[in-house]
């Protein structure tokens, strides 16, 4: 895992596999954690935290914005997967997924990261299909004396070549032995990125803004803490949309509370996020004239109670409510002098929601010295509904969206939805060198905003729904069925029987494997209804689909390992690690899944000497040729990309990084990217290609504390 960019953050990476049983945190049943702070990383310098967790097994991105990468997990993403930062649940307002949740939280916020893949604790999450990711910020730090003050803060600094980006960020905290205040701000640049040919990829630039600050109070037990933040971005280039981001200002409140008792732990939350958000043209490198607006609100609270059913905490019950409240609006202004798109508003959701209640029991109970299982209930009542609906306008160039317009008001728009999710885990601790994990889980998932009250039957419109990046365009069903997964998952972790630094710490070798399989039930996948020429060339091909229903398998398998070679005085300590992983997916009536990662190996050699700590890196992507027909999915070759980075840290105070990554320039498209529309925007010719990757790039980075 990176390390972010704060000086004071220390990031906990939390294994993907199905490892979910209760750890240090008596709070939530946990997997074993591996603390990474300070290490180099796969990743170079970003302003996206989705980068974060590229060395988790089975985890992946979807290539978007320089700010809001898709995290893909075994094959699932986007909705599928439930986003949580710092315990509130955020909702893109965008039929692109421009403002996916984890973009509001930038690198220089997170103090812990936690993902969960498949076999996910109702405790954790409902409403989704395909596991969790979890952000959350530092702990608050307090004085350890009364009478005593705390004071500390820190700043940070990192460039990047290949795209002229330059980071920073800001820190600083003042505390008492029960009041703390921290503040922390971050501002990352960009422009478009060059891939390795030298040619820019374009409508790649972005401006990323945010600013937090949390107040915390503790005594006696119990700790309260407020979060108040704001972020803004002006602009973003999206090079596998039709649309860019010409603004996203976004402002959240967060309230926690926790207090500890004789039987176990009580805790609650209160959150509340407001989203405006434009798309549209900017600068040179794409140009034209489509005003899009949405204004989404997120709100929502959990209460929960941990009871210890037995005295030495063997035995844990977590009882739990939840409510989850979105609402949007999603309009497009008129254009003046345009034929197509005026002379009225174009209402593509008007008043949409989507409120969700829900109720859970887990209970967590260690047979013996050996087995411990983990039984889980949960019951999510999700209702959805929205307004009317209008065309650009009654000519003959609005008429498909004229008629779907007032076939979509000639119907009910509400639905209910009644959820139920199963979680069933058994670890076995054969030995002290072994482990094994056993799951089976049952999740569901009900159709998002735009899946089910999209209503466009223009071209046009239909494009304006796409957070695939595939170059083609949807509309929704209103009668879509929520998608039920049923997932196995099996988990075997040999490993040594000490650590390197303690009980908590990763262990000195390891080798984890999980294969799993699920089957889901309703699916939603798309059934194409016509094709186009995006802009207008011939050589290129889009298709018009619609959101539909289908059964389908996603199977697959994830290896993690740390492998000791070398440990002297001269050369210092220097391991062999990486992740390993292959996912599949298919419709049961035939055809392959969209943006299935084919195998992929990350391998590294990490060294840690003195106040050196080294990594080189070699990662490996097989050719992906099981492409989903329906959307016209492009084939992309196998690549080898090397990274390098090193870090020296010269006293607890100051540390500096530096390395390469592409070392070779290795001109390659990621099989998760999607395809180039900015480029062929600005051609007018030739096919639609998918879209490039980074070319090399020299990062440097600065971490200063006080």
């Amino acid at each position: 895992m990176q390390s972010t960019p704060c000086a004071c953050a220390i990031a906990l990476a939390f294994t993907v596999c199905g490892d979910v049983f209760a750890s240090s945190d008596e709070q939530t049943p946990l997997p074993a954690i591996t603390v990474r702070s300070d290490k180099p990383s796969a990743t170079p310098p970003s302003a996206d935290s989705a980068a974060l967790l590229n060395d988790q097994p089975g985890y992946a991105t979807a290539a978007g914005g320089g700010v809001s990468a898709l995290p893909v997990l075994n094959g699932f993403a986007a909705d599928r997967l439930k986003i949580r930062l710092d315990g509130m649940e955020v909702t893109a307002a965008c039929g692109n997924q421009m403002n996916a949740p984890m973009s509001y939280m930038p690198p220089a916020q997170v103090g812990m990261t936690r993902v969960i893949a498949g076999i996910t604790p109702v405790s954790v999450g409902g409403d989704s299909i395909g596991g969790t990711i979890e952000l959350n910020s530092p702990a608050p730090q307090f004085a350890s004396q009364p009478g005593q003050w705390l004071t500390k803060g820190g700043f940070s600094a990192s460039a990047r070549s290949v795209n002229s980006e330059v980071s920073a960020s800001v820190n600083a905290t003042v505390a008492s032995d029960q009041l703390s205040v921290a503040y922390v701000a971050s501002q990352s640049r960009a422009e478009s990125y060059v891939n390795g040919n030298g040619d820019k990829v374009l409508s790649s630039l972005y401006q990323s803004n945010n600013h937090a600050l949390t107040l915390a109070a503790r005594g006696e037990g119990q700790q309260l803490v407020v979060k108040v933040g704001q972020q803004y971005i002006p602009y973003q280039g999206f090079p596998n949309e039709y649309m860019d981001m010409t603004g996203n200002r976004s402002t959240f409140a967060n309230l926690g509370y926790e207090r500890r008792f004789d039987w176990g732990r009580l805790s609650g939350k209160l959150y509340w996020q407001r989203t405006e958000h434009e798309m549209g043209f900017f600068g040179t490198e794409r140009r034209g004239t489509m005003p899009m607006q949405t204004q989404g609100r997120d709100l929502g609270y959990a209460l929960r109670a941990d009871i210890d059913l037995a005295a030495d905490s063997s035995s844990v019950l977590r009882v739990g409510h939840e409510y989850h409240s979105f609402h949007l609006d999603d309009v497009w202004p008129p254009v003046a002098g345009s034929m197509m798109m005026s002379p009225r508003t174009y209402v593509n959701i008007n008043g949409g929601k989507r409120d969700r209640f829900a109720l859970f029991a887990e209970w967590e109970h260690k047979l013996d010295a050996r087995w411990s299982t983990l039984l889980g209930l949960r019951d999510e009542l999700v209702k959805s509904d929205a307004g009317n609906v209008q065309s650009y306008g009654t000519n003959m160039m609005n008429q498909p969206d004229l008629n779907a317009a007032n076939a979509f008001n000639a119907r009910g728009h509400a639905k209910t939805d009644n959820n139920i999710d199963l979680t069933a885990l058994a670890r076995l601790e054969a030995d002290a060198g072994s482990r094994y994990e056993f799951g089976y889980a049952r999740k569901t998932r009900s159709p998002n905003l735009y899946e089910r009250y999209t209503w466009g039957r223009g071209g046009m419109a239909m494009r304006m729904t796409n957070w695939f990046g595939d170059g083609n365009g949807y509309v929704g069903d209103i009668d879509l069925k929520p998608e039920v997964a049923h997932t196995l998952s099996v988990t075997a972790d040999w490993h040594s029987e000490d650590s390197e630094g303690g009980e908590g710490s990763e262990r000195r070798w390891f080798f984890r494997l999980t294969p799993y399989f699920s089957y889901v039930e309703n699916y939603i996948d798309a059934d194409p209804i016509g094709r186009f020429n995006p802009y207008g060339v011939a050589a290129a091909s889009g298709a018009y689909l619609q959101f539909a229903n289908h059964d389908a398998r996603l199977y697959g398998i994830n290896a993690a390992w740390k492998w000791p070679l070398w440990r002297d005085a001269s050369l210092g300590d220097i391991a062999f690690t990486g992740k390993a992983g292959l996912t599949r997916g298919k419709r049961v009536d035939g055809g392959n899944l969209y943006h299935m990662m084919p195998l992929n190996i990350l391998a590294a050699l990490e060294q840690s000497w003195g106040a050196w700590t080294n990594r080189a890196e070699l990662n490996y992507v097989a050719r992906k040729s099981r492409v989903d027909s329906n959307r016209l999915e492009p084939v992309t070759a196998s690549y080898s990309v090397v990274n390098l980075k090193s870090s020296y840290r010269f006293n607890q105070h100051i540390s500096v990084t530096a390395g390469v990554s592409n070392l070779f320039n290795r001109n390659y498209a990621e099989p998760l990217g999607g395809v180039y529309l900015a480029g062929l925007a600005q051609a007018r010719s030739g096919s639609l290609q998918a879209l490039p990757g980074y070319g090399r790039s020299l990062d440097v980075g600065v971490n200063v504390s006080f």
